[in-house]
């Protein structure tokens, strides 16, 4: 039986809402993943402060605290507290200087570079002084009861990385695609699918732990060696994808309603799974082993 071709308008239809709906997921990401720069506005009588603080940084370089200042700000006084994550070092003040960049004067305190893997916990005490004078205001805010949390991390090749990022991104993107050509269009359906599969094997599960590798040291810390959710995400999407390929199989079927039904709830699920915040519960360097004397590429786990 010869299926009727999909229409011109309703494949770049699906195409369209694919790309609405990755690029929301991206959007998504990138405001709630815990490496993601900390945003925020602190108000002052000069105007506000719309900051944006580091909480990802590469173990060659000591990570810039950056708080820019209002035009025309008559004054200026803040300190960064910093400690080492999850142990009980006092807090170790930073004053802030400012410094003159393109964007106009700014606030920087730099925090000392961490292993791979090491995080620091900070947070910053700013007073901005205006035509009355302002107190001491803290960032994040005491009721907010959390610092920001920083990771350290080694660089990896830049093509690596990009060819990891492509090929997840573009992978993502099909695969949510292929879902709505399952419910909508199914002709075409089983070669996304493959598509699809292929890109995350290629993306995730092999390029995947070189980044990995590079970056902490290890090539895999999901299961059923670790508990790092990035991992374990991958692993999710790709054993998802991988049911669904064996369900539609290569060749077409005289039923497809079964392959339709596994090829939604693989797109449904690596929706989830990508929507859960990026880095959750990675890598994370145990500073009372460090401590103890055991080197840092020896004494690192996974975390929050």
């Amino acid at each position: 039986m010869t299926r009727s071709k999909t229409p011109v308008w309703l494949s770049a239809l699906l195409w369209v809402l694919a790309v609405l709906m990755m690029f929301s997921a991206v959007v998504y990401q990138r405001t709630t993943g815990p490496t993601y720069p900390k945003r925020g506005d602190l108000v002052t009588a000069d105007g506000t402060l719309r900051y944006k603080l580091v909480r990802s940084e590469y173990t060659t370089t000591d990570a810039a605290v950056i708080l820019p200042l209002p035009a025309g700000a008559a004054g200026a006084d803040a300190t960064v507290f910093f400690k080492r994550y999850k142990t009980e070092d006092a807090w170790t003040p930073l004053p802030m200087a400012v410094e003159a960049s393109d964007d106009g004067d700014q606030l920087v305190a730099r925090l000392p570079a961490q292993p791979a893997a090491g995080k620091l916990e900070y947070y910053l005490e700013v007073d901005v002084d205006g035509a009355g004078g302002l107190a001491m205001q803290r960032i994040p805010q005491a009721s907010e009861d959390e610092n920001i949390i920083i990771r350290f991390k080694d660089p990896v090749p830049t093509a690596l990385l990009a060819a990891h990022v492509i090929f997840m991104f573009f992978s993502v993107l099909i695969g949510m695609r292929t879902g709505l050509g399952a419910l909508f269009a199914p002709n075409g359906m089983r070669r996304l699918a493959w598509i699809t599969f292929t890109g995350l094997t290629i993306g995730g599960m092999i390029l995947g732990p070189f980044v990995q590798k590079y970056a902490f040291g290890e090539y895999w810390t999901g299961f059923p060696w670790g508990y790092d959710l990035t991992d374990n995400k991958m692993l999710i999407m790709w054993l998802a994808w991988l049911i669904a390929c064996t369900s539609v199989g290569l060749k077409p079927k005289r039923k497809e309603g079964v392959g339709r039904v596994v090829v939604v709830i693989a797109a449904l699920v690596m929706t989830v799974v990508y929507l859960i915040p990026h880095s959750m519960r990675g890598s994370e360097l145990d500073y009372s082993k460090v401590d103890q004397g055991i080197a840092p590429s020896e004494a690192i786990g996974t975390g929050d």
